[in-house]
């Protein structure tokens, strides 16, 4: 019977949106079970064959885990502000959310072409007003909040209000900014302005002046991951460092419990570390060093106090505030060139670039508050000012980078840990071995001494031992127009959150996308987006007066914040008074399930994991991760193609030729290639490109035969395919099986157009089992004991397969039972109906219409799964092998039945052994139970 993909593709997915099946109710007895794909961006592009890669292997798992009766949320949704949309807006003009729109139907249309089975019913956009008025809520839950480390949670800002009306300071464990000190009377003496000055050193999102990656050319503030050697991802524009007041979220706070918290994730081991690394433990002591001529200190952290006695100068971070004021007048015009310089690097490339070794001198000096020695002050860039204090005590002859800083400036350095090596040439780092040349720490080894100085650094009052994170608050502000608008007015200069029956505080339209002439973000050219205190309402910026219509913030918030929770607003995505509602939270609770790129282990994955455990210390919700289980997936490679131009000419020489010239290896697209060839369809390529038009050929046998390469699928390299053409050609279900066909899911495997023919084959295989000819037959007779063993083989090893993840080996276990079954011309419901229901989580299309077939009105979604019944698999006869001294003499067939003796005996009575026994008795017989007979005689 001729398998008609096209036509039974689309009648299904017209079924399944008609009658919503895939839409999940929340009032169930059943169990329920989250499976969740990382939040989508909807570019221009539309999907390539890469990107299902993941939401195949998600949908398997969501429809296997329906079959097995459980309540299943699996939702899609946009994360739908961004860079490109803005970027193309300010290009054209056109709307970002025109763009945005137009993308997301796109890739709706796709995903719906692959037969995802996506609850379309709950989808959320984070560009749409109704849902980012809930982050916009949450930051203002944050904004009136704190961090009470006696506690350890975030408590409302009020109890740290009650807290200074009572005490002042005295006995306060927060997290905080700068360490303040006041008493409650001088609290209560204080204005309301300096109050909210003071609150904004502990709230959760504050505003801050802040080092940040500064783009000029996109008009904003990049994150860490948007830069690359020193440009931006997106238009390879310049990108520098910049002080400017930004909002920030106190990440910092949270640092311990999203550590400790890795502990409890059943998430790949790199993740894991990236996350570990990020957040950067360590532990030893803050201590502050005089500077010879100046009243300020210089404060630094360090791991190894136990070196101090080795500390021959000092290095500062370029833009610690301190330089200013200490860097004498012969040195200021030498600072200031390399301040500028290192302007031009992101913090990433500092701390990558372990080679390079550069700095300058202020002038000034520092005192060893140990040795009383005098010590110069350095500036350089791989000192960060956002880890630790800004400031290091550089001990050259015991740390790498200070032993390379101190030969490029001849600075002395000064052995302090015991070592056979020549400290003078290289550094000694170990911490196995003893003190020396440290005064009372002679002698002592690394932990004695540790805790021995960071004792008399307390008692001489100049630092305390303490406990440190690499990572840094998170930059919460975007010089950008398309994201969304920070709830904030501001009055005398300080902020204030608008109510929360004011949001959501919607996008204000603007003439133009790009920063003002003054340098204010693209909101400010918004002509009504101003706030009316009195009226508790937005209104003309032309009325601010100050008095009662203020300006609102001009920021938009970054990437990350509309999906730092989308995770919780799919639970209850239509509530229109509260974010989520407490009794939904509780029942589908954490993720179950979440898979997507191991590109945001230090970026939405951290994020989330903080806003998930703020909202937790806040009592919203119950748990106290997202995400249980986490798998990254693989990436599908790209076949590129490419041609070989002659050096300064318009000729393109054939591949096994171009040897024999001067060539430049240039991308041509792959759908220029003749069907699943390697060979150049040249007239398509002369066509293809102006510059091409006059292309002339060398060829090899007739053909021009492009060179092929394995590289990552992508627009520019031109190896991109798209999967609209593949469900075109083989279907939705040939592809879902190919993708998972190529390999575990893990890892990065290159796609193949002439590799689908293989499994197309199989579904036309499997088609045909059902029909006799072009009749669709099915017998209701009982099924052997093969065909009974061969469906239950299936079942044991797909069941282990889905559940372990091994999606690939899945289907060359469908490819075997059907051979099997083809051969022994089965056609039994009670073999073909559970086969139906094994296979649909891979290929849902067929299966659905095959089910119909066997004449159920309702959707194979919800049929049990079918159950293992090990007895099927037990073996009635075993063929055992019977060796001679190691060589096989013949076979001979037992029931399974028989113990290790029984066939022992049966064998030495077997007249083909006679001869070989010749009357004797063997001198060993060796019984392997159900495989093997080995007698030596």
């Amino acid at each position: 019977m001729f398998y008609d993909h096209q036509q039974i593709e689309k009648k299904w997915q017209k079924y399944w949106e008609e009658n919503q099946t895939y839409k999940t109710s929340n009032n169930t007895d059943k169990p329920k079970f989250y499976v969740l794909d990382m939040f989508p961006y909807p570019s221009g592009a539309g999907l390539h064959v890469g990107h299902p890669l993941g939401y195949i292997a998600s949908d398997i798992y969501a429809r296997y885990k329906r079959h097995q009766g459980f309540n299943v949320l699996h939702p899609v949704g946009y994360d739908s502000f961004g860079l490109p949309a803005e970027q193309y807006a300010i290009q054209t003009g056109q709307h970002p959310a025109i763009t945005t729109e137009e993308n997301i139907n796109k890739y709706e249309e796709q995903l719906k072409k692959i037969g995802f089975s996506f609850d379309w019913s709950r989808e959320v956009r984070t560009s749409d007003a109704s849902y980012y008025k809930w982050t916009q809520w949450i930051f203002i839950e944050l904004y009136h909040s704190w961090y009470n480390k006696n506690t350890d949670k975030a408590e409302p800002i009020q109890t740290l209000i009650q807290h200074f009306e009572e005490k002042g300071t005295e006995g306060l464990n927060a997290n905080q900014n700068d360490e303040l000190n006041f008493t409650a009377e001088e609290w209560k003496d204080s204005s309301d302005l300096d109050k909210e000055d003071i609150l904004l050193n502990y709230r959760l999102a504050y505003r801050a002046e802040t080092t940040v990656n500064w783009c000029p050319a996109l008009g904003t503030v990049l994150a860490n991951d948007e830069v690359k050697d020193g440009k931006s991802e997106r238009g390879g524009f310049p990108v520098f460092q910049k002080k400017m007041m930004q909002w920030s979220m106190r990440i910092s706070a949270y640092s311990e419990r999203l550590l400790q918290g890795l502990n409890t994730l059943d998430w790949p081991q790199p993740l894991k570390d990236a996350q570990e690394y990020w957040i950067g433990k360590s532990q030893g002591a803050q201590v502050k060093f005089q500077i010879e001529g100046h009243d300020e200190i210089v404060e630094v952290f360090t791991t190894r106090p136990d070196t101090i006695f080795g500390t021959t100068f000092m290095v500062l971070a370029p833009e610690n505030p301190l330089v200013d004021t200490i860097t004498t007048e012969a040195q200021k015009a030498e600072v200031d060139s390399y301040i500028e310089e290192t302007s031009k690097k992101t913090e990433r490339d500092r701390m990558a670039d372990v080679k390079n070794v550069s700095g300058a001198f202020t002038g000034s000096y520092a005192v060893n508050p140990f040795s009383g020695e005098k010590m110069p002050i350095y500036i350089s860039d791989y000192v960060l000012m956002g880890y630790g204090t800004g400031a290091v005590m550089a001990v050259p002859a015991h740390d790498e980078r200070d032993h390379r800083f101190a030969k490029k400036f001849n600075l002395t350095i000064k052995k302090v840990v015991d070592t056979d090596e020549d400290v003078q040439e290289k550094s000694f780092d170990a911490k196995d071995s003893v003190c020396v040349n440290s005064d009372f720490l002679n002698g002592l080894n690394y932990n004695d001494a540790k805790s021995k100085i960071i004792t008399e650094i307390e008692n001489k009052g100049i630092g305390h031992g303490t406990t440190n994170y690499r990572q840094r608050d998170a930059i919460f502000s975007r010089q950008r127009y398309w994201g969304e608008p920070v709830p904030i007015y501001y009055k005398e200069g300080m902020p204030y959150t608008l109510p929360v029956s004011a949001l959501p505080l919607e996008l204000p339209e603007v003439e133009k996308y790009l920063p003002t002439e003054d340098g204010d973000p693209p909101l400010g050219n918004a002509k009504v987006f101003a706030w009316d205190e009195a009226n508790q309402k937005v209104v003309s910026t032309d009325l601010i007066d100050d008095k009662t219509i203020f300006p609102l913030e001009l920021s938009t918030m970054p990437g990350w914040a509309g999906s730092s929770w989308y995770f919780l607003r799919y639970m209850d995505p239509n509530d229109q008074e509260v974010f989520v509602k407490k009794e939904l939270a509780d029942y589908w609770g954490q993720v179950d399930l979440y898979i997507g790129g191991s590109e945001h282990a230090t970026g939405h994955l951290l994020y989330s994991r903080f806003w998930n455990m703020f909202l937790k210390d806040r009592g919203y919700i119950n748990q106290d991760e997202p995400f249980q289980k986490l798998i990254n997936q693989g990436m599908i490679l790209g076949m590129s193609a490419f041609v070989y131009r002659i050096d300064g000419t318009n000729q393109y020489v054939s591949k096994s030729l171009a040897g024999n010239y001067q060539t430049q290896k240039i991308h041509v697209d792959v759908s220029l290639l003749k069907g699943t060839s390697d060979e150049l369809d040249t007239e398509a390529f002369k066509a293809w490109r102006p510059d091409y038009t006059d292309a002339e050929f060398i060829l090899e046998d007739g053909k021009y035969i492009t060179d092929r390469e394995v590289e990552k699928m992508s627009k520019s390299k031109y190896n991109v395919v798209n999967p609209d053409d593949i469900c075109e050609e083989y279907g939705a279900d040939g592809l879902r099986l190919y993708e998972m066909f190529l390999g575990p899911l893990e890892q990065s495997k290159p796609w193949n157009t002439q590799g689908l023919s293989g499994v197309y084959g199989f579904l036309k295989k499997f088609w045909n089992l059902y029909f006799n000819g072009d009749t669709f037959e099915i017998s209701d007779e009982e099924p052997t004991k093969a065909e009974y063993k061969v469906l239950h083989t299936l079942i044991k090893k797909v069941v282990y397969d889905i559940e372990n993840f091994s999606f690939n080996t899945s289907v060359s276990s469908f490819m075997i039972a059907v051979n099997e079954l083809q051969k022994i011309k089965c056609n039994k419901r009670n073999i073909l109906e559970p086969l139906a229901v094994i296979i649909s989580p891979y290929a849902p299309h067929i299966c659905e219409e095959l089910w119909s077939l066997l004449g159920h009105k309702e959707s194979v979604e919800f049929e049990k799964f079918p159950v293992l019944n090990e007895e099927y698999l037990v073996e009635d006869e075993i063929e055992y092998p019977v060796s001679v001294n190691g060589k096989m003499k013949f076979k001979i067939s037992l029931s399974a039945q028989l113990s290790a003796k029984e066939v022992e005996d049966l064998v030495i009575s077997d007249e083909r052994m006679q001869p070989f026994l010749e009357g004797k008795t063997p001198k060993k017989i060796i019984v392997v139970h159900h495989r093997i007979v080995n007698i030596v005689i």
